[in-house]
């Protein structure tokens, strides 16, 4: 293998390994312009996409342990990795499908386990991660509340009972 190709390789398996999930996507048909657009708009998700040699990501993808792609990479493919959400990635990559129709998820992987694109489009459609931890701590504050509120009720009556008596007595 040529020099060029071992430095590319090794870039890739550096990303692969370096991020918790990968979606791979057939863009033919797209342009330049619209590809910069999706690059800026997974940047402000935390992802990226590089458009990569089926070959050269296939050698990656087995130097970086994932299971053999059993002839998953035909076609003009790029790779989306990141370092936080899959979902926000897979949004991103939904709703620019929805604009351009040209970009089609084959699969994904997350944390070495096979997604396929029905899995990747149902990640898609969840509240994003923020939103979910929002949910979780209104769910676990919601008892402490109903709670301060209950012991708080009867002190809250007597005072006002208190000052009914007060206010009659003057």
């Amino acid at each position: 293998m040529r020099a060029e190709k071992q430095n590319l390789s090794k870039e890739y398996v550096g990303r692969l390994n370096a991020s918790p999930f990968f979606i791979v996507v057939n863009y033919k048909g797209l342009k330049v312009g619209p590809i910069t657009d999706l690059r800026k708009r997974l940047n402000k998700a935390g992802a990226e996409i590089h458009v990569v040699k089926n070959s050269t990501f296939r050698m990656a993808a087995k130097e970086a342990g994932v299971p053999d792609l059993n002839g998953a990479l035909t076609g003009q493919l790029a790779v989306v990795t990141g370092q936080r959400d899959v979902s926000a990635a897979a949004k991103v990559v939904k709703n620019f499908n929805a604009e351009f129709d040209k970009l089609k998820i084959q699969f994904g992987y997350l944390n070495n386990n096979r997604l396929e694109a029905s899995d990747l489009l149902a990640l898609a459609d969840l509240p994003s991660i923020d939103v979910l931890r929002s949910k979780l701590l209104g769910l676990l504050k919601a008892p402490a509340t109903k709670l301060v509120a209950l012991l708080n009720t009867p002190g809250s009556q007597l005072a006002r009972v208190l000052q009914a008596r007060v206010d009659k007595g003057a």
